[in-house]
């Protein structure tokens, strides 16, 4: 990416608010042009004092000029910072607006494997890294040029002696600031950097998140490994990249800041020379006092071009949040299904490329309205099934249909009106009871809200609650345990009555009042529907119209229960252990 292509990017993102940039940057010229003014009007006033005394009257005109010009160049400064603000915010805001555009297009497995740290980290915070960029350092270069080029002229314009000497250290030092520009991997540590940053932050969201269990086990943030690892790793590459600076820098900034050390001898000599001393006097303040925007302008050019790296990598990173993953599109003409049988035929699947199969020519029929229960042992393919129903991801090779029509075929919007997902650790957002549900069906009435919490066995949560279900979840309301979720969740499905039903370890954390409860909901979820079941618990799957076991990503046994039981496979090894396991006490 180039300069050119970056500012393409954020002009883009500027939208309408773009037309406000180029007079943020003239504003930023005219600013620093007029904001050199007062010290040419204090160097007169100056000259006039020292040569023809307080009585000169034209060095009070000098001196309001000066304070005039003073203000002008604070007020074009300010209106130029004004303008670029508006575009820069306008910036971050669109950014946000379009990463998350593309996060709704993603297929839900993009999910999984990017954490909330992550995704907050990589869209939030990179699109406020382009905040200075924008709003003050690409301004400043305009008028960082500006008073380069007037400080030069002025250089050679007042006194061309001391301008010509001025040229030492300043030759000496843009000769350090180049050879440290070109030498330095800037790209290359602006990407360790933000990746040490990065993880550093995912870690800390994970950590905090985690808080209860560190709390429970009585361990301190040392103990937690990732996130002081991540602590740690930012923290020597921050030390080491700052002292590898140090000599440079400190040689860049004694070297450009030496001008008065060779201007005063110079003046020294100019008057024993014979020149007038007050003239050399106000010469040498004068050049004392604008040879430091030198150093100021080298600054923010150095600066400039950290801010462009970090922009730059900041604009690739939200890019490369999405580039491994393709949003989904219908292929083929676009299909709605009349049914809903699941047939799965010879479907292959593995999560990266490199990564080994997760299942391989693997083929499943569930008829409509049956229930299918997938049970086996861990790591078998059973999540990765139902997920690929719900197209979670795009499989490798072969096909998933719904009442005959490839899902591929099937807007996203319809699919997911045909599918109900209960996970096994279901997430309910930070607002009351009723608008969670309504997520799930926005035009429900009271009714048809009460019949769902009804069926979904949650009178007994609602009725502890003043508030009922008007009470408000999260740091601001009350919390729920995890059967209590997922009862809620139960009844957001029911409430959502799609025709498929996906139950993703529904009754895995369940406390056995709470399990009974939510068997009880999902009694009433499931009846009539299509229904995928993921087990562990076999008690929940003996009345399944056909139970599939999974191992290794093949159906190893397929049958009802007692049709598995009778044949003394798999299943019903695991059944045994189960039953047993049940059964044991102290």
């Amino acid at each position: 990416m180039n300069t050119r292509s970056l500012l393409a990017q954020l002009l883009r993102y500027m939208g309408p608010r773009r037309a406000f940039y180029p007079w943020a940057l003239a504003f930023s010229f005219l600013g620093n042009l007029v904001g050199m003014l007062p010290f040419i009007f204090l160097w007169l006033v100056a000259r006039s004092l020292l040569s023809e005394g307080p009585e000169n009257p034209e060095i009070l005109t000098y001196a309001w000029w000066a304070f005039g010009t003073a203000v002008a160049g604070l007020l074009l400064y300010f209106t130029g910072l004004t303008f670029s603000h508006i575009a820069a915010f306008r910036v971050e805001r669109n950014m946000r607006y379009a990463a998350m555009q593309r996060a709704v297009s993603m297929p839900l497995g993009f999910y999984t494997k990017n954490t909330v740290g992550r995704m907050r980290k990589i869209i939030d915070d990179n699109a406020s890294i382009t905040h200075t960029f924008t709003a003050h350092q690409l301004p400043d270069l305009v008028g960082a040029i500006t008073l380069l080029l007037v400080t030069f002229i002025l250089t050679f314009t007042i006194d061309w002696r001391m301008g010509l000497l001025c040229m030492v250290p300043l030759s000496v030092a843009l000769l350090i600031f180049g050879v440290f520009m070109n030498t330095s991997d800037n790209r290359g540590k602006m990407q360790e950097y933000m990746g040490k940053l990065e993880d550093m932050n995912t870690e800390a969201v994970e950590y905090v998140r985690g808080i209860p269990v560190v709390k429970t086990f009585q361990q301190t943030v040392y103990s937690f490994k990732r996130f002081y690892t991540a602590i740690k790793s930012y923290r020597d590459w921050a030390t080491t990249y700052t002292v590898s600076l140090r000599a440079p820098m400190v040689v860049y900034l004694v070297v450009v800041n030496s001008f008065p050390l060779l201007l005063i001898p110079q003046a020294i000599i100019l008057i024993i020379w014979g020149n007038p001393w007050h003239l050399v006097v106000v010469n040498l303040l004068f050049y004392v006092l604008i040879t430091p925007f030198y150093s100021q302008t080298l600054m923010k050019i150095m600066n400039l071009s950290y801010g462009y790296q970090q922009t730059q990598e900041a604009l690739e990173r939200i890019d490369g949040l999405f580039s491994d993953t393709k949003p989904l599109e219908v292929q083929g003409t676009p299909a709605i299904p009349k049914e809903f049988s699941i047939a799965l035929r010879d479907v292959s699947f593995s999560y990266t490329k490199d990564a080994p199969r997760v299942l391989a020519d693997f083929s499943l029929a569930i008829p409509q309205g049956k229930l299918c229960a997938l049970v086996g042992p861990s790591g078998g393919g059973k999540t990765t099934v139902a997920r690929l129903i719900a197209r979670f991801w795009e499989v490798d090779k072969g096909s998933i249909a719904i009442g005959g029509v490839d899902i591929r075929q099937i807007p996203q919007q319809e699919l997911m009106r045909c599918v109900a997902i209960v996970f096994q650790n279901p997430h309910l957002f930070k607002t009351t009871i009723r608008e969670n549900l309504l997520l799930a069906n926005p035009q429900a009435t009271e009714q048809q809200i009460s019949e769902a919490l009804e069926l979904a066995q949650c009178q007994d949560i609602i009725a502890k609650f003043p508030q009922g279900v008007d009470t408000p979840l999260g740091a601001n309301g009350v919390y729920l345990s995890g059967g209590e979720t997922q009862r809620i969740a139960i009844a957001q499905a029911i409430l959502k009555d799609a025709p498929i039903i996906l139950l993703d370890e529904a009754t895995a954390f369940a406390d056995p009042e709470n399990e009974q409860l939510i068997q009880q909901g999902l009694q009433r979820l499931t009846r009539g529907k299509t229904v995928v079941m993921i087990a562990h618990r076999l008690s929940s799957v003996r009345e399944a119209d056909q139970i599939v076991v999974l191992q290794e990503g093949r159906i190893e046994e397929q049958g009802t229960h007692q049709e598995l039981l009778g044949k003394g496979g798999l299943y019903a090894r695991m059944y045994d252990d189960y039953t047993k396991a049940a059964q044991w006490s102290l």
